[in-house]
């Protein structure tokens, strides 16, 4: 009975391990940064002048624009819109140094 137990507690284990390791590195805080955009070209460069100074931001796979009411901008919103002198709030992830945008709000 014994030699059968303990390779039973030990795979227990081993997955708890695996799926306690799965779940850590999967969970990421999104950071909230605010100004007033002063270089924004799409896709490459997105500065914003806050408090501390100017923050650079990096784009990542995808980035959400929206109102601050919550709508969700268009492309063609995006294009007339997001611009230099802008007020925005940026919604990011940290990746090392880097500040990466998941989203951005503007006023309605």
């Amino acid at each position: 009975m014994k030699r059968v137990i303990l390779p039973i507690v030990v795979i227990c284990a081993s997955a708890a391990f695996a799926l306690a390791q799965t779940t850590s590195s999967t969970t990421t805080t999104t950071t909230t940064g605010m100004g007033t955009l002063t270089t924004y070209t799409p896709g490459s460069s997105f500065v914003v002048k806050e408090t501390s100074g100017p923050v650079t931001y990096a784009y990542g796979d995808t980035v959400t624009y929206v109102t601050k009411s919550g709508k969700v901008l268009s492309k063609e919103d995006v294009a007339t819109r997001i611009k230099v002198g802008v007020p925005v709030s940026v919604g990011y992830t940290t990746l090392g140094e880097k500040r990466v945008i998941s989203r951005v709000e503007i006023d309605d």
